[in-house]
């Protein structure tokens, strides 16, 4: 059955990698990027390489949440509905640390733009038969720290970007409680995978980016994550695909979550007023 997937940060690395394989299988794929040059380039290679015409494209610069919301009333315009959403868009590290509301490059990307994107878009994944979101985390998680989510405190990019991740990660556990019916799974695709982002970062990899869009993938749409809704699926355990276990402690702690959400919607609506 065809599916309408939508795949944020696709330009590039597992994204565009990802999004090749389910056109190739025939699935309806939105593209995602924030180069207009390099979004359509990307989607004309990949309706040569998978023949299929069923790809377009959404452009948004996911540092300015001004962007990712005018993104998501084109997408609501646009698309009938959306069976599968993968926040896939990440950045590591960036020559301007903070966008342009004075908040954290890490936490905007990582977690900011997915949260304002996937909110607005509920509605159109719930006309899915079975709607999926897939989010993705990482295996470096550290506890949030509210100065540095309110952009008060500056920290290196490694616990910016792990503290993203668990705030993402605690999102995803509580929309999975929050939207029973629509399968919510994030997923640490496999640390240091051969993308761009982690080459940029590190200058080195260990292990192939297939790893990471083999997972993508079979999350979107194999039935048999059909039941696993706020679970965190860890591709760097287990042999030969990973296994679900646990995220950092944090992310099932409801005290902190709830915290974590009150303090989101505080920094969304601080930056609305502010316009």
């Amino acid at each position: 059955m065809n599916k309408i997937i939508l795949i944020t940060g696709s330009t590039d690395g597992i994204g565009k990698l990802t999004a090749m394989k389910l056109a190739g299988n025939g699935h309806t794929v939105y593209v995602h990027g924030r180069n207009k040059a390099k979004l359509e380039a990307v989607i004309s290679e990949i309706k040569e390489a998978s023949n299929n015409q069923n790809v377009k494209g959404f452009l948004a610069d996911f540092s300015d949440l001004d962007a990712v919301s005018k993104m998501a009333e084109q997408v609501k315009n646009e698309v009938p509905a959306i069976d599968v959403m993968i926040n896939n868009a990440g950045v590591y590290n960036s020559k301007t640390p903070k966008n342009k509301d004075g908040l954290d490059i890490r936490f905007v990307v990582n977690y900011l733009a997915p949260y304002v994107l996937t909110h607005a878009l509920l509605p159109k994944l719930k006309k899915a038969v079975a709607p999926r979101i897939i989010n993705l985390s990482s295996a470096a998680q550290a506890t949030v720290d509210e100065d540095v989510i309110r952009g008060k405190q500056q920290v290196s990019d490694n616990a910016a970007y792990a503290q993203s991740k668990l705030a993402l990660t605690m999102w995803s556990f509580h929309l999975a409680q929050a939207e029973p019916n629509i399968v919510v799974i994030a997923v640490n695709p496999g640390s240091l995978l051969n993308t761009k982002m982690v080459q940029e970062a590190f200058g080195e990899y260990w292990s192939p980016t297939k790893k990471g869009v083999d997972i993508l993938y079979d999350l979107a749409l194999l039935n048999t994550y059909s039941n696993d809704s706020g679970k965190y699926f860890d591709n760097d355990k287990g042999n030969p695909k990973g296994v679900f276990g646990p995220a950092h402690a944090d992310a099932s702690d409801e005290g902190k979550i709830t915290t974590m959400l009150d303090l989101t919607e505080n920094i969304l609506e601080r930056i609305q007023t502010s316009k």
